[in-house]
């Protein structure tokens, strides 16, 4: 995925994560585990029940098949970001850097604590169009809250290649594949990523914000 296409629809904002009922939740911790033991390809519908404690029938009756279990799990770990995004949004009397640093904040914990399954939702969405929408509809919520803070921060709102919507874009494509390399090496990498993308953010804001000439 290399985050240039554009997507027509994006994931609703929701008010507060979704959870659903124990048993799916079961399927769907069990399913994060052995992504995080093995690697999808090797992981079984057999051994995703077996994770949660149920037959093989029980989970078909929540999901048809593993890709199923995988476009949830993107779902449900997307759903905690997107609500991040919405309590970034209503921000406006924060001042645009500390808005920035919550946001980068928030994805660090997110490929820190279930970076097994964001590393799933890239290398799914080529072939799993709900993946797809699902993850790129996340990246585009947070260029458009960026994109708004950048505004505030001075950098200047127009559709040239250095205005605050282009450059909102490329940050967070660039974040998004910077953290997706780190969480394949490890956690101290992703820690290290982090403080190199917000340092881009802030520098970008300086030198954009300055103006030509600066």
């Amino acid at each position: 995925m290399t985050g240039s296409e554009d997507v027509t629809e994006r994931p609703r904002r929701r008010g507060t994560p979704p959870k659903g009922d124990r048993r799916e939740q079961a399927i769907l911790d069990a399913a994060e585990a052995l992504l995080e033991e093995r690697g999808l390809d090797p992981v079984t519908v057999e051994q995703i029940a077996a994770g949660a404690g149920i037959s093989r029938a029980s989970l078909y009756f929540y999901f048809g098949s593993k890709q199923e279990v995988v476009t949830a799990l993107v779902a449900r770990t997307m759903a905690v970001t997107l609500y991040d995004a919405d309590t970034r949004a209503g921000e406006s009397d924060v001042p645009p850097k500390e808005t920035i640093e919550r946001s980068i904040r928030r994805i660090e914990k997110q490929w820190l604590d279930h970076g097994v399954v964001m590393r799933a939702a890239v290398d799914n969405a080529p072939s799993n169009p709900e993946v797809r929408e699902i993850w790129r509809g996340t990246v585009d919520l947070y260029i458009e809250l960026l994109g708004d803070v950048l505004v505030r921060a001075g950098v200047p709102d127009d559709g040239g290649p250095t205005g605050a919507r282009a450059l909102a874009k490329g940050l967070a494509w660039m974040g998004e594949r910077n953290f997706y390399i780190a969480s394949a090496n490890s956690k101290a990498e992703v820690r290290r990523v982090a403080e190199t993308v917000l340092a881009i953010w802030f520098s970008a804001i300086e030198v954009s914000a300055a103006g030509p000439g600066s």
